[in-house]
């Protein structure tokens, strides 16, 4: 029963950021919405994390399950896919290592400025 009532308030954020992506004329994914909200209830208390972490445990260990159908979708639509490989390949290996750049130069300047506090 209490991983019943975890998975019920999971999906209630989620079915809220679901209603705002309805009512909000922005360009934002539901699922972010749905995020930023279940992130702002445990931050701020509203929601303790003893509510929906053993049934968040279990969803982030199955994760890897419900990329499955997704691959197979790729799979499928290979015909398709193979006109633009090269170039997307190009830009995910441009992406791939801005991003790395900018989470090592975030992270050392953090450092820096925890070291100057202490």
């Amino acid at each position: 029963m209490k991983y019943l009532r975890q998975f019920l308030i999971i999906l209630a954020v989620s079915f809220a950021g679901e209603l705002l992506n309805l009512y909000l004329p922005l360009p934002v994914p539901a699922s972010i919405y749905g995020m930023v909200i279940m992130f702002t209830c445990l931050a701020t208390g509203f929601i303790p994390l003893e509510k929906v972490k053993d049934t968040a445990f279990f969803l982030i260990e199955i994760m890897p399950v419900m990329f499955i159908p997704a691959g197979v979708g790729l799979m499928a639509s290979w015909g398709e896919l193979k006109s633009f490989l090269a170039p997307a390949l190009c830009i995910t290996v441009i992406v791939l290592f801005c991003v790395i750049a900018a989470s090592g130069w975030t992270s050392q300047l953090i450092i820096r400025r925890g070291g100057k506090r202490q």
